[in-house]
């Protein structure tokens, strides 16, 4: 005890004297300081947050919240979601977080896919598997050895929202459907699309097969980036000539099934639908994601996912558009 003591009055003496000292400032040239960035000194290559580009920067963002759903038909479908590309605004949110069945919007992200890391002049011959598909399925009535591009294809996948196309596509591009499959889950995740999962790219039923309002508005967007996609997006009519197996030409005419511009149904005053794209399963309800111009011209990204029937996936699509987006 007597040792710990001396010990103790040991150090508070040291102390003392440390404090008493006088010692003076020293002066270091070129010194580094503690409250500047490492940027600032080359240390570091990224940027201090406060000027770097953060990824939502130019992006729509929403914690989830519901918006606006009290003033339209919401219950006609489970999610909805209207957003403003150009000023970054959420303007009506249903759901947006939570898990659905995409349909045939899932080709939105299979196009996208496909024109990243495809050649839109490329062949590619339709093989047996791409044209194996259940008599009800969306097709683009194509046979094994028929040879298209992948520009072509991609008209049938939007407009006839072709399942057999989706199919060639993803063989075409990456070689087989799952190594297609594996970049759509890799793409979706850089755009952020944290909360899905896709198992075909052709959207047909699989219960692993989700995504989200939210989610499904990133992918569109990334996509929108691509003026090849925006151009069949909008396209109304395509004629499409190719060769067969044999040698022998063929020509279809496809027609794009989104409501808006097939005359069917019409959008809004001062809202302009530059194109859309469809799905319907009966898991996945009716679904229908569009890309829109207002009166301010500014564009917006409208998606309504498993509405109860056709008339009412058009209605609220109709009634977001024209209470929020003008």
């Amino acid at each position: 005890m007597k040792c710990t003591n001396k010990v103790i009055s040991f150090i508070l003496i040291v102390a003392v004297m440390f404090c008493f000292s006088g010692c003076s400032e020293v002066t270091v040239e070129n010194e580094y300081s503690v409250y500047e960035d490492s940027y600032a000194y080359g240390l570091i290559n990224n940027a201090p947050l406060s000027s770097s580009n953060l990824m939502a920067s130019n992006l729509c963002v929403t914690d989830g919240t519901d918006l606006g759903t009290g003033d339209v038909d919401s219950q006609v479908a489970e999610g909805g979601g209207l957003f403003n590309v150009d000023t970054g605004e959420v303007l009506y949110a249903q759901n947006t977080l939570g898990k659905l069945y995409p349909a045939s919007t899932t080709k939105i992200l299979t196009a996208y896919v496909a024109v990243k890391y495809g050649d839109l002049e490329q062949e590619i011959t339709i093989s047996e598997e791409a044209c194996d598909q259940s008599s009800d399925s969306s097709v683009c009535n194509l046979n094994p050895g028929d040879v298209l591009t992948l520009r072509q294809l991609l008209y049938g996948l939007m407009l006839r929202s072709g399942n057999d196309a989706a199919i060639a596509i993803a063989e075409g591009v990456a070689g087989s459907v799952d190594a297609f499959v594996s970049l759509m889950n890799e793409e979706a995740l850089k755009i952020g699309a944290t909360h899905s999962h896709f198992v075909t790219p052709n959207g047909l039923h699989d219960e692993d097969h989700y995504t989200t309002i939210y989610d499904m508005y990133l992918i569109t967007n990334a996509a929108l980036s691509s003026n090849d996609i925006v151009e069949i997006l909008q396209t109304v009519n395509y004629d499409v000539y190719y060769k067969n197996s044999a040698g022998e030409d063929v020509q279809q005419a496809w027609s794009n099934t989104c409501g808006y511009l097939s005359g069917h149904y019409e959008a809004p005053d001062g809202i302009t639908v530059i194109g859309g794209k469809t799905g319907t399963t009966n898991p996945a309800g009716y679904c229908l994601v569009c890309y829109c111009t207002n009166e301010n011209n500014e564009h917006l990204i409208s998606i309504v996912y498993h509405a109860d029937c056709r008339g009412n996936l058009y209605l609220l699509m109709n009634e977001m558009l024209d209470k929020f987006g003008r």
